[in-house]
């Protein structure tokens, strides 16, 4: 299989892709490079060969799948990057945030629960156009403090984004329920 060996199947994510290390990519130059090596490594292009053959296809596929899901998603792309620079967000011990984030969460919750239980499709969709937007400045931060190695400051970004990313979810379902 020509490159794609055992020890190649070891290389980070950013790497197996031809990608820098940095937070910032290119979603449409990722695409291509993803569809590019998933077409010379899918198990259909190796149904011939030997069974040991055919089992690293697989393993390719899979590492390739990981991969490019793990860096299409900000969010993930942080946090794998976290992971690379040794960083531990210490997701599961590490539930201090600033006060006034949380304040805001709390609020932005008790008003989705609000308008999810008014039926108010309207109020829904501002609170999620007014997230999405909160969102993206912090994204914006999160890169910035990847890009100059803040990574306590990154971590603390990745914690709260998740918070973002669920209540976005949230939103979404109560969006659905209303207005279906």
């Amino acid at each position: 299989m020509t490159s794609f060996d055992r020890e190649t199947l070891q290389q980070d994510f950013f790497s197996l892709f031809g990608l820098p290390r940095q937070q910032g990519l290119d979603a449409d130059q990722l695409e291509l490079l993803y569809r590019d090596i998933q077409s010379k490594v899918h198990p259909d292009k190796h149904a011939h060969l030997a069974d040991s053959d055919k089992r690293l296809a697989m393993q390719w596929a899979t590492h390739v799948n990981e991969a490019y899901q793990t860096l299409k998603d900000p969010l993930k792309r942080a946090r794998y990057l976290l992971q690379l620079a040794g960083h531990d967000v210490r997701l599961e011990t590490n539930t201090a945030m600033p006060a006034e984030f949380l304040i805001a969460q709390m609020e932005l919750r008790e008003a989705v629960a609000e308008a999810k239980d008014a039926g108010d499709a309207e109020t829904l969709d501002d609170l999620h156009r007014h997230l999405k937007k909160d969102s993206r400045a912090e994204y914006a931060l999160l890169q910035e403090a990847l890009d100059a190695g803040a990574l306590g400051r990154a971590g603390e970004l990745v914690r709260q984004l998740m918070f973002q990313e669920k209540l976005l979810q949230e939103i979404d379902d109560a969006l659905a329920l209303v207005e279906g």
